[in-house]
Formats: C-alpha cells, sequence, structure tokens
C-alpha cells in the first residue's frame, strides 16, 4: 500500500469506528502490516490506518525488531502520569517522526503510561496498561486516528521541529523555523 503523506485530509481527519471485522478488514489488516513491515528510512513501528488512506479507528504498532505486530482496533485511551519535561526512557521530550511525514523530526512531550482498551484483529477486547516506548507508539498513533499529526504537538508544546537529510551516509538534523 502506498503511504499518503502530508497534507491529505484523511490525515486531519477524525477516523471512523469500525462496525465489523469482516473479510474486508482483514485484508487491510494484512496489506497493513505488509506496508508497515516494508518501511525503511526511517523503519516504521506504527501506522494507522489513515496513513494508507482509510478513514478507520486501526493502527498497527511493532515496537522492537523482534516483537510481532500487534492489530488496535477502536481504541480507548487514558493518559496516565504527568508528561515529563526532558528526555527520558520513559516518556518525555524525544524526536519522533512519521512515514506520513518524510523527512520532518520533532520533539514531543509524552506521558510515561497510557490504558488502552481495543479489539484485536479477531474481535477480542483487551485492557491494558503500557509504559516507555510502547506507551509513546501508540499515542502517536491514536492521534492519527484523531486527525492530528505529530508536528502539531511540537507546536503546542513550544518543542522543535527538524528537516532530516543525508549527508556522508549520515542522518543530519537541521532546525526549522516555524
Amino acid at each position: 500500500m502506498k503511504i499518503v503523506q502530508a497534507p491529505d485530509s484523511v490525515l486531519s481527519s477524525k477516523a471512523k469506528p469500525v462496525e465489523k471485522i469482516d473479510k474486508d478488514i482483514k485484508k487491510l489488516l494484512e496489506d497493513m502490516e505488509q506496508t508497515l513491515l516494508s518501511a525503511a528510512d526511517p523503519e516504521g513501528v506504527g501506522i494507522a490506518a489513515p496513513q494508507v488512506g482509510k478513514s478507520l479507528q486501526i493502527f498497527l504498532m511493532k515496537p522492537e525488531k523482534d516483537s510481532p505486530v500487534e492489530a488496535v482496533i477502536n481504541p480507548v485511551l487514558e493518559l496516565l502520569g504527568t508528561p515529563h519535561k526532558k528526555k527520558s526512557k520513559n516518556g518525555g521530550a524525544l524526536l519522533e517522526g512519521c512515514l506520513s511525514l518524510k523527512d520532518i523530526w520533532g520533539t514531543v512531550l509524552r506521558y510515561p503510561k497510557v490504558k488502552i482498551t481495543y479489539l484485536d484483529a479477531k474481535g477480542k477486547s483487551h485492557t491494558k496498561t503500557v509504559t516507555g516506548w510502547p506507551a509513546r507508539i501508540i499515542q502517536h498513533e491514536y492521534d492519527h486516528l484523531q486527525g492530528i499529526l505529530f508536528p502539531r504537538r511540537v507546536l503546542e508544546q513550544e518543542g522543535q521541529l527538524y528537516k532530516s537529510h543525508k549527508e556522508d551516509d549520515k542522518d543530519v538534523f537541521e532546525p526549522l523555523t516555524i
């Protein structure tokens, strides 16, 4: 599948709930998984249905290279704790990117812990509390389902946006002025 790039309107609209997990939704999940797994430079750790042009409350995440891809359908999110004001392993302002915003990065404050209720690919309901890196991915992907791209969070938090490019096979990040 082709990854939709900003400013496509599907990325700034609130996604619709999935009514039924049928063969079309299962096919979409398979196609999204292939798209996520094939994303390179940067490698993807999550992808939301709006990023492939579908206005549906679905995202996939794969926090680590060896972790399985997890489907999240119709999520309800509760933010827990207080976002840290500085760089931290468990939250705080870290550099984020997005497959729909090629070469744009930004410092985003995220909550260290979330409670999420959702359906999996088989329609089974789950509720769990997640911390650290997976919690950050969930917040980023959940924002996609609300029509929010990470630069909006950067601007709300008075953070910094960067444009990346390659120099001598290394990523170089230059501050963007807004």
